[in-house]
């Protein structure tokens, strides 16, 4: 006999932010599609959402769903609209399953996050660029949370190897202007620059800021170069050929990871959505948390949140970045670092990866970039190429 279960699915497929929203929604709805055709004995029923990148969509979404006598949702791309509808599921006892890298320093009991924490993202990449002798950062985001929280665990993190950030400009969420902080940037002619942009807007400082150093003679890719811990393959086929290639991204998923198990997703994944998006590290992150949630439903015999907080720590998923689980007294998945370079053809060649999955650590506790010796043992080994 097959239980069936209602989900949410809550992502912004319009919008800024759009495009990363898409990919995100296709984990979700092939992870759905697969359980079902599976073995598993539970069936998954979604009631889909967009919010269409509005704060206040998420809200009311999050609300309606939850009162329809829904308790698990998957879904939000933005800190912001986490936060927004964090206190809803903690008045209506719902769990929202968060799958997309953030900035940490968070923990609820009605979240259970199968994105990246800063120890798995931001910290491998300040590690890297540190030991490629990149001293200075100009930091360029998005006006909220993710980009502060980000561009403060990178200052920390230079200045205790004697580097330093030279400068940060943040921007309203679909802003496209940058002329002003492009010259800046120039002028600075910093080792890097670190982008917290997104959606649109980072789509438009790419462009711009590579035709700029153009008319100036300038190889932006090796003199300029562009680090982010949110450049996924959806948006470098946004950016577009005149600017795509030569960026640094960290991630604990990139769909060039050459595997049978990625193979394999992304081969059903084409087939199921053949007009794309690609698939991004966050839409593996929502395969993923509906993989892991089927799992833990069967494990639990019920969808009560204490019951499957515990179920969910206890199962494992084989994912097509390799194995995770879940931290039982954080929620948040063990994940494996990846530093990739964006290609002209708007895909990433890793350029290293950890050895192993990386226990979470959202407050960075055990991992701080105030810990000087962690500069020392770069946890990510060079991939042959």
């Amino acid at each position: 006999m097959t239980d069936r279960h209602c989900i949410g699915i809550l992502f912004s497929t319009a919008g800024p932010y759009g495009l990363v929203g898409r990919a995100m929604q296709n984990g979700a709805v092939l992870a759905v599609e697969e359980v079902n055709a599976g073995s598993l004995g539970v069936a998954l029923v979604p009631e889909v959402i967009d919010p269409k990148g509005e704060i206040t969509g998420y809200a009311v979404g999050a609300e309606q769903l939850l009162r329809a006598g829904i308790r698990h949702v998957v879904g939000c791309y933005t800190s912001s609209s986490r936060k927004e509808i964090i206190p809803i599921f903690e008045k209506l006892d719902g769990i929202l399953w968060y799958p997309s890298h953030y900035e940490g320093f968070e923990t609820s009991e009605n979240v259970i996050y199968t994105g990246a924490s800063p120890n798995q993202h931001i910290v491998p990449l300040a590690q890297h660029l540190l030991a490629r002798g990149n001293r200075t950062a100009f930091c360029v985001g998005s006006n909220y949370i993710w980009a502060w929280e980000n561009n403060r665990i990178l200052r920390e993190t230079m200045s205790l190897s004697g580097g330093r950030v030279v400068a940060e400009r943040y921007f309203a969420i679909g802003e496209t202007e940058f002329g002003q902080v492009i010259e800046a940037v120039i002028a600075a002619r910093p080792d890097f620059v670190f982008n917290t942009l997104i959606g649109s807007s980072a789509y438009r400082f790419f462009q711009e800021l590579r035709r700029a150093c153009r008319e100036r003679g300038i190889d932006q890719a090796r003199e300029l170069p562009v680090a982010s811990c949110s450049l996924a393959e959806p948006e470098l086929e946004a950016i577009g050929p005149e600017a795509v290639d030569g960026h640094i991204s960290s991630s604990v998923y990139f769909s060039s990871i050459d595997t049978h198990r990625n193979r394999a997703f992304t081969d059903a994944y084409a087939a199921r959505f053949p007009g794309g998006p690609t698939p991004s590290a966050d839409t593996e992150a929502a395969y993923i948390a509906v993989h892991i949630l089927a799992r833990a439903l069967v494990r639990a015999g019920t969808d009560e949140i204490v019951a499957l907080r515990r179920a969910a720590s206890e199962v494992a998923f084989e994912s097509p970045q390799g194995a995770v689980r879940l931290d039982e007294t954080t929620l948040h998945a063990a994940l494996t670092p990846r530093i990739g370079l964006s290609t002209a053809a708007a895909r990433f060649t890793i350029l290293a990866e950890a050895p192993a999955p990386v226990a979470p650590d959202p407050y960075l506790v055990r991992s701080a970039p105030r810990i000087a010796p962690v500069l020392r043992r770069p946890s990510l080994r060079v991939v042959p190429s």
